[in-house]
């Protein structure tokens, strides 16, 4: 008796399992079937729910359609990739509705209305054109026409779709598998490091801000500790930590060559640099490192390993070995384990892309009583003008450029610069290295200008916006501070910094007015490079 109770209760629970399940399931077509009608309705009102993640279509992407991928293995420098990109551009949901693409438009207008920085991108001095990209132009030329995939075999090695057994899912195309540092270098032209409007930049900055860290080596050469870390995605790039405090200055008895250098003024050059649209600094972003889990014990480099130790305190330290400031004394340490940093994106290897470092006309002697030529004869410019590549083109006014951002951000050590070799003297400088800079704000050091000074040049397109953002509502202490109010490390310059840079920019327009004042052709001062367009 009790044996057949049993079995009738277990039949009873069985036949209820059973009708809870059929009854999900027939909820669940229910709601299907509900969402489509939801749409319809939403779209004859006009109305619909914002879709997260949707981005906006990359100059890139509206150019050739399908990028070979076997690009990645020359970059990289390695046939295999640990990690896939889980968010490819302009694979956002496409909506094609018109009244939901104005109401998109509107909220777009309506969270940059207040932005100043925005407003200053809209200006027509930022919206001059560009001359036309040819493939000459290009740093990379890649094939456009052939199919690249992931083989499906568990490996992860980027091969020719004609041996892969699957091919890429249809609506992609090769360039949306790219990492963001890939595109970052497949952008690069002769006439800029990354375009004014790039799509791709928040993507950049978000990686080098929050993905895993795979590797930590120790950079070769140098004066200060710099490190190299790679992700998962074969992407690299360089790590200086943090030596100063925001509101630390650099003591006055520092010679200008045994400065520390900060990775704050690396963060704040990248934003600085593209606020005045030159745009020659590669990407950085802060970054909290966990030096126990991100360096210490992921390193290989035996060298680096050999300087951890724990603080009196317990904190976790480190000191590498370079020219300066590497020993236990100037060692870098956490709290307990976490230090900040500068993160900025690396470009293409050398041996891809090859640079040249150019010796700068006014590079100081650093020695501590010697004085440069330029700095004891007032015509040295004219020497300059008749030496190459200076005597053609516009690599002087390229300079001159360099030095009103220098000047503005304190930096006196720009001994060297860099161009891609591959376009010759026709070509923007690489503005890199720049961790002495913000290290004063109580001092305008008058020399960086000199190249202006003596020279009496500069573009017109430079001088016209250095005068905007010397204007309301342009301001070029509240631009940067906007601008980096998003990084990760905020604040990351001090107040006193942020006021030093309108008093600066002051002296920057007086210096040229001067020259206007005593010129007897203004055309020779302000160097016409924008032709009609203002």
């Amino acid at each position: 008796m009790w044996r057949r109770l049993q079995m009738l209760v277990q039949r009873k629970f069985k036949i209820i399992l059973l009708l809870l399940l059929l009854l999900a399931l027939l909820l669940h077509l229910a709601m299907d079937l509900a969402l489509p009608t939801a749409r319809r309705l939403w779209s004859s009102d006009g109305k619909a729910p914002r879709a997260s993640g949707a981005m906006s279509g990359s100059p890139l992407l509206a150019g050739p359609k399908k990028l070979s991928l076997r690009i990645l293995q020359d970059f990289s420098g390695s046939n295999g990739s640990l990690e896939r990109s889980s968010h490819p551009q302009g694979a956002g949901p496409q909506i094609k509705d018109p009244g939901v693409q104005q109401q998109r438009g509107d909220a777009n207008q309506a969270r940059t209305k207040g932005s100043k920085l925005a407003a200053l991108f809209e200006h027509p001095l930022y919206n001059i054109p560009m001359p036309e990209v040819t493939d000459k132009d290009k740093l990379f030329v890649v094939n456009p026409m052939e199919k690249f995939s992931l083989q499906s075999s568990g490996s992860d090695e980027w091969v020719s779709s004609s041996k892969a057994e699957a091919i890429l899912p249809t609506g992609k195309t090769a360039y949306d598998t790219y990492p963001a540092w890939l595109k970052f270098h497949v952008g690069i032209n002769r006439y800029e490091l990354y375009p004014r409007r790039d799509p791709l930049m928040p993507t950049l900055l978000h990686d080098l801000a929050t993905m895993r860290i795979v590797s930590s080596v120790q950079k070769s050469g140098g004066t200060q500790l710099k490190l190299i870390m790679t992700f998962p995605n074969y992407g690299q790039a360089l790590f200086k930590p943090m030596k100063q405090s925001r509101d630390q200055e650099t003591p006055v008895d520092f010679f200008y060559f045994s400065d520390f250098e900060r990775h704050n003024a690396e963060i704040a050059a990248f934003h600085l640099d593209r606020i005045l649209d030159f745009r020659r600094i590669p990407p950085v972003s802060g970054r909290l490192v966990n030096i126990t889990k991100e360096i210490r014990d992921i390193t290989t480099d035996k060298k680096l390993a050999k300087t951890f130790f724990i603080s009196p305190a317990g904190n976790v330290c480190f000191y590498g070995e370079c020219s300066y400031y590497c020993s236990t004394e100037h060692a870098l340490c956490g709290k307990p384990d976490q230090l900040e940093g500068s993160v900025a994106a690396l470009l293409p290897d050398k041996a891809l892309a090859k640079r040249r470092s150019w010796r700068s006309p006014w590079r100081r002697s650093y020695h501590k009583s010697k004085k440069a030529e330029w700095e004891l004869n007032p015509n040295y410019c004219a020497q300059v003008r008749q030496t190459p590549p200076y005597d053609r083109g516009h690599r002087l006014l390229d300079l001159i450029d360099m030095t009103v951002l220098d000047f503005l951000m304190g930096n006196m050590d720009r001994h060297h610069y860099e161009t891609f070799e591959k376009f010759g003297n026709d070509t923007f400088l690489l503005h890199l290295d720049n961790g002495r800079g913000f290290g004063t704000h109580s001092h305008d050091e008058m020399s960086i200008l000199a190249p202006l000074q003596q020279c009496c040049s500069i573009k017109k397109s430079t001088y016209l916006r250095l005068q905007l953002l010397a204007t309301r509502p342009y301001l070029l202490s509240e631009l940067l501070r906007e601008a980096l109010a998003a990084d990760p490390l905020a604040p990351i310059l001090a107040e006193p910094h942020l006021r030093a840079l309108d008093r600066r920019l002051g002296k920057v327009l007086a210096a040229v007015g001067r020259c206007l004042a005593r010129a007897a052709r203004p055309g020779e001062v302000v160097v016409d490079d924008v032709g009609p367009w203002v």
